[in-house]
């Protein structure tokens, strides 16, 4: 039996009004005319992509995706839909859903169009396909080892894995980075393309990366953030250096030490002062 989701060489058997019938074996395939980029002759030998369409009807088209079952490859995002999923584009006429079973727990990092996936071809208990994000496993074939030299550098990455432990993402040049979760304000959504700083270069060729800026451009960043803050609570905040670093992180998420450094500088700018474990407005 033949298997949506590959790319097979079948033989035009007859021409219909909306276009051909592909035989294989005792299999046959509808190719209509905008699945087809030329005229094809009775007899011709054609290489297809087999899909089911809507009615579950043996469907081939000749737009050949590199996706396709047990092979991965980039796919953009076209639509998501809460609570489904989200649809990919991998290069045919049809989309794909990605289930939300496949992707994060927490829909607010989910992907959003224009976001990147990689994918392969899989199917649901029902036999439909699906596409199927790439897990930690296929991308450690993946991986190239990162030179020492990339060290402090600026680099880009399409996020494949996130989490609250943090994000895992996979450069162009194919080095997987790691984004720890003191390194990032924000969680980076599944698919999105990220710009880090290099702040380690580990012995197995991956990097350790930030997306927070350099301590000295972060420290006004953050000052003016908690300065907001301050102003948005009447003034007084129930934080002070002495805090417990998880309360700072749940609030500002920043580190302690990041906070510390922000609250120095406002105190010694005259904005506010620490009395009694809170921080108030001068």
């Amino acid at each position: 039996m033949i298997e949506i989701g590959t790319i097979q060489t079948m033989v035009v058997d007859r021409k219909i009004d909306t276009g051909y019938v592909l035989k294989k074996d005792m299999t046959e395939a509808l190719l209509h005319h905008n699945e087809s980029d030329k005229q094809l002759e009775v007899d011709e030998e054609v290489d297809v992509f087999l899909y089911q369409d809507k009615k579950g009807n043996l469907t081939a088209s000749t737009k050949l995706p590199e996706v396709v079952m047990d092979n991965y490859g980039w796919a953009k995002v076209v639509s998501v839909l809460p609570h489904l999923g989200a649809f990919v584009d991998i290069g045919t006429t049809k989309e794909f859903l990605v289930s939300k079973d496949d992707l994060p727990l927490f829909e607010n990092v989910w992907p959003k169009e224009e976001d990147m996936l990689f994918v392969t071809l899989g199917k649901d208990r029902k036999g439909r396909l699906l596409a199927i994000p790439a897990t930690e496993g296929i991308f450690q074939r993946e991986f190239e080892e990162a030179p020492d030299s990339l060290l402090n550098q600026t680099i880009n990455g399409r996020v494949y894995h996130t989490s609250r432990e943090g994000t895992a993402v996979i450069t162009d040049e194919k080095y997987r980075g790691f984004i720890h979760h003191t390194e990032r304000k924000t969680e980076p959504r599944l698919g999105e393309l990220v710009q880090g700083r290099v702040i380690e270069v580990r012995f197995d060729g991956t990097l350790n990366l930030s997306l927070r800026p350099l301590k000295q451009h972060g420290m006004v960043e953050d000052s003016d953030m908690i300065l907001q803050h301050i102003e948005n609570h009447d003034g007084v905040i129930p934080f002070s250096d002495q805090s417990d670093p998880e309360d700072i992180r749940g609030t500002f998420h920043i580190s302690k030490s990041a906070f510390k450094r922000a609250l120095g500088k406002l105190m010694k700018d005259g904005k506010v002062e620490q009395r009694d474990g809170k921080t108030y407005l001068k």
